[in-house]
């Protein structure tokens, strides 16, 4: 594998780092998706909208500010900084919580479009190499065009493999971040409108 890798031309390095920036963009993202997961709390958040439904806002405060869960997080924060407006500290919190979310997937995004093309880069200038020294040669060395055309190829197909390859978790961690979108919006939405139809009454 490695040998055919090195007979990818020069542009298999930079394809090579890109393979290496989606891995470890992925590997972090995966436990960061883990640690959330294990510290999800809904009967705190229940808690919390049950506190809130009737009124007692310090209560549901209290029941949720040590709370991990990253609902939890959003509506104590809102609760807490009403200085303008409960939505305002919903959304500031919200938008905190989701970008954290969110967080390498703008790379894996650029990885995704960027690693394919830099398989067709090695392609081209691979061609122009093969072809130049067919040119050298004449046609004495036919097996110098078609070689090198197979070499220059393999860049093309290693990039390939790589943005097919970051895809997956791409599309995995958009799905997340999707999920805790409505579940945030969810919670936040419920908060809002228990706590002004209490202060309607």
């Amino acid at each position: 594998m490695f040998s055919l890798f090195l007979k990818g031309g020069p542009l298999m390095w930079p394809i090579l780092i890109v393979s290496l920036t989606a891995i470890t963009v992925t590997v972090e993202r995966l436990i960061f998706m883990v640690r959330e997961q294990k510290s999800r709390a809904p009967e705190t958040v229940t808690s919390i909208l049950e506190h809130a439904e009737h009124g007692r806002l310090d209560e549901a405060i209290k029941a949720g500010e040590n709370s991990e869960d990253f609902v939890a997080k959003v509506l104590v924060y809102g609760l807490s900084h009403t200085e303008r407006s409960l939505s305002n500290g919903l959304l500031l919190s919200a938008n905190r919580e989701l970008k954290r979310f969110s967080q390498g997937l703008a790379i894996l995004d650029t990885i995704i479009t960027l690693a394919p093309l830099l398989g067709l880069l090695g392609t081209v200038t691979g061609m122009i190499h093969a072809f130049g020294l067919l040119g050298a040669k004449g046609l004495e060395a036919p097996t110098v065009i078609t070689g090198g055309i197979s070499e220059a190829l393999i860049a093309t197909a290693f990039g390939l493999f790589v943005a097919i390859v970051a895809l997956v978790p791409f599309n995995y961690l958009n799905a997340r971040l999707e999920d805790a979108r409505h579940e945030v919006e969810d919670a936040a939405t419920y908060l809002e409108t228990v706590v002004l139809k209490k202060g309607a009454n």
